[in-house]
């Protein structure tokens, strides 16, 4: 038998060969990706590693809060009580775990299992102690998971007494945000709610918690957000593979607590304007039955201080109970304000817009004379109509129309303080877009001078406010009406933007701006609702300074408030026109108050609305009205406006005139318990 030899069992050299290179390009992969994996990549896996490590947990900061001028709380923070039950804390017997499941649903009210329970947000209805605890074990056993959210103090007393006994059990404290005043202050103040999903992101980078944080939504919460907020401390854990927590890796960095604010808003004020008005409404309805129907029958007071700008109160009527949003938004409450269609979560002294009727005569009457289209003297005939020449441009023949004056039967010769006292309409004609005198034909101020006084004194632009939400109104022009109702502008359209009508938008702040801008003497403050803020013990840190945009009597032209140069003269001459209208003119019977001289102009504003045409209330010459007055006091030395706006209302000097003098009267009365008690 042939034995086989050596040579005959070699390998072949070719296979070997294969085998090299396949082993090589194996070792090459391996190389190539650790390389990739170790250097390319290092950072990332280090990342993930270490979060598997360590666990980077937030400290929340104290939220500042939030008080009135004189120190009244209008938000604080409050203990809630959070019951938990921390999973890998339970016993090791099922039946122990049942035995703590049993007692704790005696104490709380909480079932220990709800047939057909699915997962949802800690607290949610429809969850037993059981579903919940199931839920987290595996995925965060050393989580606190709530049982229940915002317990009764007494409940949480005794929980808390009786964890001892009950392994795993515990209450969790946390701060919920409270509103003492309530309605009185909502719009002002605002709510808070958990942080949107489109924001989710930003505020978590943060530090927020999205499970258990919220933000401002409104009002100064929302403005002041980051101030109130603070910043976020945190902790650098090292945590097992269960996620408890072993020791800390670095240390701690301390939150810092948010800022305590105090606003320009009196308190006593603020509820008093919003009693009186709410009790004018009531009364309007009362009077005229046909209101009944009007489901926007509501109103606005804004009352400031012309030489700093503080709003003193901001009222918005119809208005809803923050306290009901404190711990949490209930669906039911804002749905129902949601759909209201006078829509009471609005702030309507700042967000909403309506035209502003004769008190908008106040622009014209500064333009007017500032720019020499009368003099105090000029005489100025009002046989209750005017005709006019309406024209879309200048080659158009055009066609006659008749304007009126409130009083048919006219007012005859009247000059400037008599046209503003009575606040003629056919005076405010010939001012703002020219009339026939003694001297031939004059040109009057025309839209262009109309627009350009109504900015300098506030008018057309967000003021700046600390709230989100305000609205710029609108001052229309040519371009304007070109560009957004596909016509020329007519002669009419300047006659009606004269006297605050037809396309004029105007918002209850603007109109109290422009009477602080006259009352003093030129002076443009920024409205503001932040006075000071304050530490922890309510010592002041920083002083809120008021700001001056400008004074429209300087020889200074701004291109961003396109100011104009106002003699100071022309200021004083429509002082003394608004006092007489309180002495003598449209507010006198409504509007004076006991041994406060002040000075006012009351408004009568027509308005057709999409609520007034499903009303079919827009017929020819008969329109409803909205009420206006505005007014300041004292007359020499002016120390606050207020203006109240009534939706719907009626004669200004009617319904909107009481309004203001009851305010006013409010307001010198605290002034002197104050002065009594050394305040």
């Amino acid at each position: 038998m042939r034995t086989p030899s050596f040579s005959e069992n070699r390998v072949q050299p070719s296979r070997i060969r294969f085998f090299l290179i396949g082993m090589t390009g194996v070792f090459a992969i391996f190389t190539l990706r650790l390389f990739f994996m170790q250097v390319i990549q290092g950072d990332y896996y280090y990342g993930l590693a270490e979060s598997n490590r360590t666990k980077q947990t937030y400290v929340p900061a104290s939220r500042g809060v939030v008080y009135d001028r004189r120190g009244v709380l209008l938000a604080r923070n409050m203990p809630a009580y959070n019951i938990t039950i921390t999973p890998a804390d339970l016993p090791d017997t099922e039946a122990e775990i049942e035995a703590v499941y049993r007692q704790l649903s005696q104490l709380t009210g909480v079932p220990i299992r709800v047939p057909g329970s699915v997962p949802s947000q800690e607290c949610a209805p429809g969850r037993g102690i059981a579903d919940l605890v199931d839920e987290w074990i595996e995925l965060a056993p050393y989580y606190a998971v709530k049982i229940q959210c915002d317990a009764d103090a007494e409940i949480a007393k005794v929980v808390l007494e009786k964890s001892a006994d009950m392994p795993g059990v515990g209450v969790e404290v946390s701060p919920v945000r409270d509103y003492p005043n309530g309605r009185y202050t909502a719009h002002i103040v605002g709510y808070m709610g958990r942080v949107p999903a489109e924001y989710s992101d930003y505020f978590k980078e943060k530090g927020y918690n999205l499970d258990r944080d919220k933000i401002g939504y409104s009002g100064i919460e929302a403005y002041m957000e980051e101030e109130l907020a603070g910043t976020y401390g945190s902790e650098l854990w090292e945590v097992d593979a269960a996620g408890k927590e072993i020791r800390l890796l670095e240390p701690p960095v301390p939150a810092v607590p948010g800022k305590n604010i105090r606003l320009t808003i009196d308190a006593r004020l603020q509820e008093a304007a919003t009693i009186i008005l709410e009790k004018q409404i009531e009364a309007t309805r009362a009077l005229k039955p046909e209101y009944l129907r009007s489901p926007m029958l509501g109103g606005v007071v804004v009352a400031m201080n012309p030489n700093t700008g503080e709003i003193l109160a901001m009222v918005s009527v119809p208005t809803y109970d923050n306290q009901k949003f404190s711990r949490y938004i209930p669906i039911e409450y804002y749905t129902e304000l949601a759909t209201d269609i006078s829509n009471p979560l609005l702030n309507h002294a700042i967000a909403g817009t309506y035209p502003p009727g004769s008190i908008f005569k106040l622009v014209t009457a500064v333009g007017a004379l500032n720019e020499g289209v009368v003099t105090p003297d000029t005489p100025v005939i009002c046989r209750g109509t005017i005709s006019i020449t309406q024209k879309f441009h200048p080659s158009d023949p055009g066609r006659e129309m008749l304007f009126y004056c409130y009083d048919r039967e006219g007012h005859g010769e009247i000059s400037f303080l008599r046209g503003l006292a009575l606040s003629c309409d056919i005076y405010f004609y010939n001012l703002g877009a020219g009339y026939s005198g003694p001297g031939g034909v004059k040109k009057g101020l025309e839209i262009e001078g109309i627009k350009q006084y109504a900015r300098a004194v506030g008018y057309d632009r967000a003021l700046g406010i600390e709230l989100f939400g305000e609205r710029s109104g609108l001052i229309p022009d040519k371009d304007w009406k070109r560009i957004n109702q596909g016509e020329n502008w007519a002669t009419g359209d300047t006659y009606i933007a004269t006297i605050g009508q037809g396309y004029v938008d105007v918002t209850p702040l603007q109109v109290a701006e422009s009477i602080a801008v006259i009352a003093s003497n030129g002076k443009v403050m920024k409205p503001t609702l932040i006075k000071e803020y304050l530490d922890g013990e309510g010592n002041v840190v920083e002083i809120h300074e008021p700001e001056m945009l400008y004074d429209i009597t300087d020889d200074i032209h701004d291109e961003l408030y396109d100011t104009v140069t106002v003699q100071p003269w022309v200021l004083k001459m429509v002082q003394q026109g608004m006092r007489l209208a309180v002495t003598e003119g449209t507010a006198a019977d409504y509007a004076q108050i006991e041994n406060i001289p002040t000075a006012g102009k009351t408004s009568t504003a027509e308005y057709c609305d999409d609520i007034a045409q499903s009303r079919n209330l827009c017929k020819r010459e008969a329109w409803p009205t909205h009420a206006w007055y505005g007014a300041y006091g004292p007359y020499e030395n002016p120390e606050i406006v207020v203006v109240a706006f009534v939706y719907d209302g009626g004669e200004g000097a009617v319904t909107a005139g009481p309004v203001v003098r009851d305010v006013l009267r409010a307001y010198f009365a605290l002034k002197t318990i104050d002065l009594e008690q050394g305040g």
